[in-house]
């Protein structure tokens, strides 16, 4: 399960299985929401947060600061997962302990 990224608590990661469409996994307290993010032509067009079959969502101000980390990093979401996936490159997880807006 490699970690992307550490955001206020909130645990962002690929599983290292994982499929189209390029998405991160939301994990916290035991609850787990998802974030695709959609390309035309190679660039981000949309962010769409749904959920984890068999997990409980993530809810209130978790689930709002993980869609807020979806859309502001999705670039760096998608390069991450093409260096994973495709490239075979690991990087070091960042840990964000401060709100992005």
């Amino acid at each position: 399960m490699p970690k992307v990224c550490e955001y206020l608590g909130i645990l962002i990661y690929f599983y290292s299985n994982e499929h189209h469409p390029i998405h991160v996994h939301g994990l916290y307290g035991g609850r787990e929401s998802r974030a695709d993010i959609l390309l035309e032509n190679g660039r981000v067009v949309r962010v769409e947060i749904g959920d984890v079959p068999g997990k409980r969502p993530l809810r209130g101000r978790r689930l709002k600061d993980f869609e807020t980390f979806a859309n502001v990093r999705a670039d760096e979401i998608v390069r991450r997962w093409i260096d994973f996936f495709v490239n075979n490159i690991r990087t070091k997880p960042e840990i964000i302990t401060r709100r992005i807006k």
